[in-house]
């Protein structure tokens, strides 16, 4: 019999919140570079990978005291648009386009519906915390 558990790798970040003994980087120096991969275009998700997988950093927030968002924040970087709802917006972009090639797509048109449902809520979550303006209104229409 199969197992119930749906995919989860079952890794758990380290519990003390002490920057390792084994990572010779600084503070200074990894805010450098989080700079400098978000100048490159990263984003925020893509930049903790890197730092993971590239240069050995596990976890920003242990080594600086600050997470990536907010060393972004402090630098001017962030995006206006925060990358969950960035990824959202695209999707639907993506899928309006293939409804107008495609236009009897049933299941797609209901997948339109979802993922504007999901934009709606996120973004009242995000006006709520005071990360999106009160007048920022996404529409259909105009696709942004």
């Amino acid at each position: 019999m199969p197992k119930k558990e749906k995919g989860e790798s079952h890794s758990k970040r380290p519990l003390s919140r002490r920057s390792p003994s084994w990572c010779r980087y600084t503070d200074e120096e990894v805010e450098a570079l989080v700079i400098k991969l978000s100048r490159e275009g990263n984003p925020q998700s893509r930049i903790g990978v890197i730092l993971r997988d590239q240069y050995g950093i596990p976890i920003v927030k242990t080594i600086t005291g600050k997470g990536v968002s907010d060393i972004l924040k402090e630098n001017n970087l962030s995006p206006s648009v925060p990358e969950d709802l960035e990824a959202l917006l695209k999707k639907v972009a993506n899928l309006r386009a293939h409804l107008d090639r495609n236009r009897s797509d049933a299941y797609n048109r209901r997948a339109v519906q979802v993922i504007e449902s999901k934009i709606h809520s996120l973004s009242d979550y995000y006006k709520n915390k005071g990360v999106l303006p009160e007048d920022w209104k996404y529409s259909s229409e105009s696709r942004t």
